[in-house]
């Protein structure tokens, strides 16, 4: 029970404590002095109790009814006194109709979680068997340190992206941390990232959620959605990720990681899924939005059905101004709580949808975000399709703020890397920025393309070259799930092979995808352990797979460390020559900006079955000292082809820096090499980068 407020305060007694109407512009549970503010707002409730709860404990010791006199508009806020945010755990009843039909469901015998919670219990232990009323709220400590001036602001033409899942970054038993699986296990592994050279670490969803909705049992191993796309609390970071929990301060160990990423000069950007939520269809578990205003927070048909573009059961209804709103305060918590620098929005084309689930042209939701003077300066990246067919790859409303996963970029690049016909021209357009989808108001020309081979969602860079075909037998569904366009090539074997013909095919193949991506404009993306041939075994959707299949196996550093140092190397090389990732000025040399060509740039027509391309960049360093040139080729064929390069004069000379299939199989020259006659004889199924030579 609370102690007796001050007599100039004007409180009322209900249930044992004094209270007080609330701060109605507080969301969520704030710690005041003297107490604690609760606000909620439900536009279709009837009434609303605040539950009490001890630590850890399932029944309440004090349930409160908030007045009605509490309650403006639809916002309910009330004060109580005395609580001691240590030593409690809240969450919500309300009473409401219940109409299926209209899209209700109130239960006043449900718990609901907070929308604003910046912490939730349930979950004690990844995989850890739980139920809804498990899930209760916490008031967190805010008082984490955080070093002045510690937003790298790393512009997007100078990031180099590195997408990983916490748990599978370090959760096999080879990735030699203390804290396997966990943010503190990332701590751990910061050298490694540093070494690599990647100026961003994008976090597959950290926010709570739950890996036990849909999990199952296959062949007696536990599947679970393991990916992290089903949120039951927006404001509260994964407690499973972290090593150890200290009450009331549960992002600390979060916080943590992102302070000392910064400190190594690199970005932290989430993946965060406002798309739909964990509470699945009409039939599906029952956390928080369903039972505040279910027809509110979710598209709904006529019938009260949910609209499920998400493929996951629900709609989150985006641009719905309440929703909206929820969004953009969320998004802010996270960039002035946490410190992050950069959101991907996952299947963000539904952000598009208004309340009819038709996509607008000029979404609300995407203007707010845009214009927030608190994100001016946060990196946004859409993923700009969804699973109900909406696909905006250079039509996403972009409000000169957004980038996009550029899934042209992916497509082409793996088709015309195998030999495919009819990609040169298309190909050509995506390595050099796809100016042709960007290069207009509303977008920001090659900053608007994130460039990509492979991600968390499709085969691993090692599997792209190993497999004709997916392989999620483990996944139990009879192999039917995961894409089936996945313009890959297993190079004569399909998966494993002692063959060492195919092997070297397939190490080279890797290096000319690598290669390609960071010689080409737009930010780069590379998803985590292809830098040294991690494998998922065929598996291209591994959402279900919390086992080796999708774990980073670190053994294949020790033994692919040479690929690593390639793919460190060609990362160096792309800082190195900054006309790679952005327009300079005019080269002195006198070479255009940019060139794409054949096998010969004096003739500059690309036909669609060409299987020889080059890309030049030509421009002078900022500090005038002297020109950038890099001219990069591409042999897709299956046989070696001679090559004309560039003319240069005023004595100028080409070196080689990155070869492929070098003889000497060293494949990067810090120092580039002379090439002594201008034409190169570019061995088949190749790529090669020329610079300009300084003996």
């Amino acid at each position: 029970m609370a102690d007796r407020p001050r007599k100039k305060e004007k409180m009322e007694e209900i249930s044992g404590f004094y209270v007080r109407p609330g701060n109605y512009r507080l969301n969520g549970a704030r710690a005041l002095r003297g107490g604690v503010n609760f606000t909620l707002t439900s536009a279709g409730a009837v009434s609303c109790d605040l539950l009490l709860f001890k630590r850890k404990q399932p029944m309440p010791y004090a349930i409160i009814r908030i007045p009605e006199s509490y309650r403006v508009g639809n916002v309910y806020s009330i004060f109580v006194s005395g609580l001691d945010v240590e030593n409690f755990e809240y969450a919500y009843k309300l009473d409401g109709p219940y109409d299926p039909s209209k899209g209700l469901y109130f239960d006043k015998n449900k718990l609901v979680i907070d929308p604003y919670a910046r912490a939730v219990t349930g979950q004690r232990a990844w995989g850890a068997a739980k139920t809804e009323k498990e899930y209760h709220a916490r008031v967190v400590k805010e008082n984490y340190y955080w070093t002045e001036n510690d937003f790298p602001h790393t512009p997007m033409e100078d990031t180099i992206i590195y997408e990983m899942h916490v748990r599978g970054f370090t959760r096999h038993k080879t990735s030699g941390v203390q804290y396997p699986g966990t943010f503190a296990g990332i701590i751990e592994k910061i050298p490694y990232l540093k070494e690599l050279g990647v100026t961003a670490v994008e976090l597959m969803p950290v926010f709570e959620f739950d890996e036990l909705i849909n999990s199952r049992t296959y062949n007696g191993k536990l599947l679970l959605e393991y990916w992290g796309y089903n949120t039951v609390a927006f404001y509260a970071p994964n407690t499973a990720y972290t090593a150890s929990i200290e009450y009331n301060e549960e992002g600390t160990e979060l916080k943590q990681l992102i302070r000392l990423l910064k400190k190594a000069g690199i970005e932290v950007i989430l993946d965060v899924v406002f798309n739909h939520t964990a509470e699945g269809n009409r039939n599906g578990p029952f956390f928080s939005f369903k039972g505040i205003d279910s027809n509110v927070y979710y598209t709904q048909t006529s019938s009260g059905d949910y609209y499920n573009f998400s493929g996951c059961g629900n709609t989150f209804n985006c641009n719905h101004p309440q929703v909206s709103r929820f969004i953009v305060d969320c998004l802010r918590y996270w960039v002035t709580e946490y410190h992050v620098d950069g959101f991907r929005f996952d299947l963000a084309s539904i952000l598009t949808r208004g309340e009819d689930g038709g996509p607008l042209s000029d979404p609300p939701l995407l203007k707010m975000i845009s214009n927030d003077p608190l994100l001016r300066k946060t990196k946004m990246i859409a993923e700009p399709w969804d699973a109900g067919g909406l696909y905006q790859v250079g039509g996403f409303p972009a409000y000169n703020r957004w980038s996009e996963w550029n899934g042209r970029y992916r497509d082409s690049i793996r088709d015309f890397l195998k030999g495919s016909y009819w990609h040169a021209p298309e190909t050509a357009a995506r390595i050099t920025g796809s100016m042709d989808m960007y290069g207009k108001a509303p977008y920001m020309g090659y900053r608007s393309s994130v460039n990509f081979v492979t991600c968390h969602d499709g085969f691993t860079m090692h599997d792209l070259f190993s497999y004709d075909h997916k392989h999620n037998e483990a996944n139990g569904w009879d192999n039917t799930d995961g894409a089936d366009d996945n313009r890959s090539w297993n190079c004569g074997a399909e998966g494993h092979t002692e063959d060492p013909v195919i092997k070297s095919l397939r190490m080279k193949m890797m290096r000319n995808a690598m290669t390609v991506l960071m010689c080409s404009r737009g930010t780069p993306m590379i998803l985590s352990g292809d830098e040294f041939c991690n494998t998922q075994y065929g598996n291209n959707n591994g959402y279900c797979q919390d086992s080796e299949i999708s774990w980073l196996n670190w053994d294949y550093l020790r033994i692919n460390r040479d690929y690593f140092e390639f793919v460190k190397n060609v990362i160096s090389f792309r800082k190195k020559h900054p006309v790679i990732s952005r327009e300079l000025g005019p080269a002195n040399c006198g070479l255009a900006p940019v060139t794409c060509c054949g096998a010969d740039p004096d003739n500059q027509a690309i036909g669609m079955g060409n299987k020889v391309l080059g890309i030049l960049y030509a421009g002078r360093l900022p500090d005038d000292s002297e020109d950038d040139v890099v001219y990069l080729v591409i042999n897709a064929y299956w046989e070696q082809q001679q090559i004309r390069l560039p003319a240069l004069s005023g004595g100028l000379a080409w070196g080689v820096n990155i070869y492929t299939d070098a003889d000497d199989e060293q494949y990067f020259y810090e120092e580039s090499r002379f090439v002594h006659s201008p034409i190169f004889t570019l061995k088949e199924r190749s790529v090669a980068v020329f610079t300009l030579y300084h003996p």
